[in-house]
């Protein structure tokens, strides 16, 4: 199969869908990849890179999608990129359909056959493709909202982890999963007072036995946000609910309860938000101020460490796209986890939750297939 990658166009994503290791892999097991020109830049990779590893170099994103049967991205389509969609094109990268009904329509009416990076699910529950951007945007998360509460700025001047004779800040992490967990070894090492509150009770013992730090658990409900939140410095939104929209938690209420200069950082933006205020900023314009809080809800955190951030993707990503390109669509009978990503699947709707949440007709994935 010919299998393509792109230069990603949301503003400030300086991943790439493929590194060219990936690309090494992938003429390696006999199949053809096309790049796009300065794909990989941003991320330290040169054209002559994806050269030498095999890749054939297109001049535009046009030229690599009309050539190829699957086209491995980072980012969802943008509006601009709609044309590129087509017929039997095999699609696989992030795709948060959920809050994205412009998105799903033009993926079904194209008849693309997208599969999504973030609900692929392993038997065991686990989310592989997610993991590891997961991991990057917990940890940038805490070191964010570090920077964010110092001055200058709109920040309240404090310090994360206090001194002798001063408290540290007070941080709460709502999630318990791989984002609130990376979150909250980097603000316990950092010294801050942290208290990480979810529903999952093995998930925040496990936590207490990893960090063996000046850390708090509790179970999440309105009361206990209520009473954490109140002048409580940072708040990092961590919770997930695969392929859906992120749960509103956290109420204006609570937010103006932080008190003039906290720091949010919503790292569920992508399905919407956790806060009742926080809408979607850009790496150009992280910041803005509601209720007297900072809200940082950058959609693309990882892309502001792109080499990390490819690397540890391809890293995931690869087994499933040489499976993609091996089988076709042929390869989500063969994969249980891979079939999980189905999003749209010949001009049918095969995320059930995204249908609930935009009122669209579901089709099982063995009827669509």
């Amino acid at each position: 199969m010919k299998v393509g990658t792109i230069k990603e166009t949301k503003i400030e994503e300086y991943r790439v869908g493929l590194t060219p290791a990936g690309v090494q892999a992938l003429a390696q097991a006999g199949h053809d990849v096309l790049v796009e020109r300065d794909a990989g830049t941003a991320a330290g990779y040169s054209d002559d890179q994806y050269a030498a590893a095999g890749a054939q170099l297109c001049a535009t994103a046009q030229e690599v999608a009309a050539a190829v049967g699957l086209l491995v991205k980072v980012k969802e389509p943008l509006a601009a990129e709609f044309p590129l969609l087509r017929p039997g094109l095999l699609l696989f990268t992030y795709l948060h359909l959920a809050p994205a009904p412009e998105l799903t329509q033009a993926l079904l009416a194209s008849r693309t056959n997208a599969i999504a990076y973030e609900t692929v699910r392993k038997a065991d529950g686990s989310l592989p493709l997610l993991i590891p951007m997961s991991q990057v945007a917990g940890r940038m998360a805490a070191e964010i909202a570090a920077q964010f509460l110092k001055k200058p700025g709109p920040g309240r001047g404090k310090l994360l982890g206090g001194i002798a004779g001063v408290a540290p800040a007070r941080a709460l992490v709502i999630g318990s999963g791989n984002v609130g967990t990376a979150a909250s070894r980097v603000l316990v090492a950092l010294g801050a007072r942290v208290t990480v509150t979810s529903k999952d009770l093995q998930r925040l013992s496990a936590l207490e036995a990893q960090l063996r730090g000046p850390i708090a658990t509790r179970v999440t409900s309105p009361a206990v946000l209520t009473e954490e939140l109140s002048g409580a410095d940072i708040l990092i939104g961590a919770v997930l609910v695969p392929g859906g929209i992120a749960p509103k938690l956290v109420t204006r209420e609570m937010v103006r309860s932080m008190g003039a200069g906290a720091v949010i950082v919503d790292v569920c933006i992508d399905q919407g938000g956790i806060a009742a205020t926080s809408r979607p900023t850009s790496h150009t314009a992280p910041i803005y101020v509601e209720e007297g809080v900072i809200h940082y809800c950058v959609p693309n955190m990882p892309g502001a460490v792109p080499r990390t951030s490819t690397e540890a993707l391809t890293g995931a990503t690869l087994p499933y796209v040489l499976k993609l390109a091996d089988g076709g669509l042929g390869a989500l009978r063969g994969d249980p986890a891979l079939a999980a990503g189905a999003g749209t699947i010949n001009g049918r709707l095969t995320a059930e939750a995204v249908a609930a949440v935009q009122g669209r007709e579901y089709t099982s994935l063995e009827q669509a297939l």
